[in-house]
């Protein structure tokens, strides 16, 4: 009798990954995300609006949204090995953070956002199934007039990351995915540097829910 083959477990590979590397050997790492934060000052989020950093995991973005003066920041990843990192850096700012360990085509916002950011966790959904869970959840999490930033490869960036494939966007693409409740504001284009000098292309997009 054949078996059946192995389900995949997003949650144990991305603990898995943490656990065998450290956030600066990841390819995505960044020691200064100001591609996000010039969109985040595009959007004008005030200082006491809230928002939410899905896939941040062990990412510098929460430090610097802090060194801002922002006040009401969560932070959403799938591995609570990469939250732990990033609470281990901030020592006693962490407090200040709402951490939420869980996959996001999972998550139930209890709140709403001004401004939802994500940089490389929507672009791993390659089933149309969970890319139309996770519109779903991001619409009911974002306050009408509120920002979306996502960050994906782009049409000529690598079709896979950490063993696992991946979609590409350009602003046409992206833009019918979200659907006529969201206009693109900004589309704007980055050469990430891997730890490892490797180039990877990305394409970032301001959308406001209308």
């Amino acid at each position: 009798m054949a078996q059946n083959p192995v389900l995949f477990d997003p949650k144990e590979h991305w603990e898995k990954i943490y656990r065998e590397r450290t956030p600066d050997q990841m390819s995505w790492f960044q020691s200064d995300p100001s591609k996000s934060l010039s969109l985040v000052a595009i959007a004008k989020t005030p200082l006491n609006g809230s928002i939410i950093d899905v896939g941040g995991g062990a990412s510098v973005l929460v430090d610097r949204l802090l060194l801002a003066g922002f006040k009401d920041i969560t932070v959403l990843d799938i591995s609570n090995s990469a939250l732990e990192y990033a609470r281990g850096r901030l020592k006693t700012k962490a407090a200040r953070v709402k951490w939420v360990f869980a996959d996001v085509i999972g998550f139930n916002p209890s709140v709403t956002f001004d401004l939802w950011h994500d940089r490389a966790a929507f672009h791993f959904l390659t089933k149309e199934t969970d890319r139309k869970k996770y519109i779903a959840i991001l619409s009911r999490a974002l306050k009408p007039g509120g920002h979306v930033i996502l960050a994906s490869f782009a049409l000529d960036g690598p079709n896979t990351c950490s063993n696992l494939p991946v979609c590409r966007y350009d602003a046409g693409l992206i833009t019918k995915e979200l659907g006529i409740d969201f206009k693109l504001i900004k589309e704007d284009f980055e050469t990430h540097i891997t730890p490892w000098k490797k180039e990877q292309k990305f394409r970032y997009f301001l959308f406001e829910r209308k």
